[in-house]
């Protein structure tokens, strides 16, 4: 089974559908991406692009409200916090401090750019 997203005329996913491998391959049996993306339009119109349930393709599978961004060809979910930056590589956003590393739970203040310990009721 392929999966496939649905994007709006800005690239926000907008619906991800399963689609048949017989619907996505050529006379050959080999699947292509642009087949399935056709079968996809052509069956309920929009534009679509094919996303991965394991991220092995376009870095995320795709999530409704997530965007697609061409020029590093992923699938970017939305942006948390208005500091936070968007690695390339991994299309994943990124608190400009990182997480701390001692065990504890924290949550992301804006306000003070940085993380606050999460104190849980005894």
């Amino acid at each position: 089974m392929a999966h496939f997203a649905e994007l709006d005329a800005n690239s926000v996913v907008l619906r991800v559908i399963v689609v048949a491998n017989k619907d996505t391959a050529d006379a050959n049996g080999v699947e292509k991406e642009h087949i399935g993306a056709a079968f996809c339009e052509r069956v309920l119109g929009g534009t679509w692009k094919q996303t991965s349930y394991n991220g092995n393709m376009r870095k995320n599978y795709a999530g409704i409200g997530f965007t697609y961004q061409a020029d590093i060809d992923a699938f970017v979910p939305q942006q948390p916090y208005p500091s936070w930056t968007l690695n390339p590589d991994t299309a994943q956003w990124e608190a400009p401090v990182p997480y701390p590393n001692d065990g504890k739970r924290y949550s992301w203040d804006e306000a003070a750019q940085n993380w606050v310990e999460v104190a849980f009721p005894v």
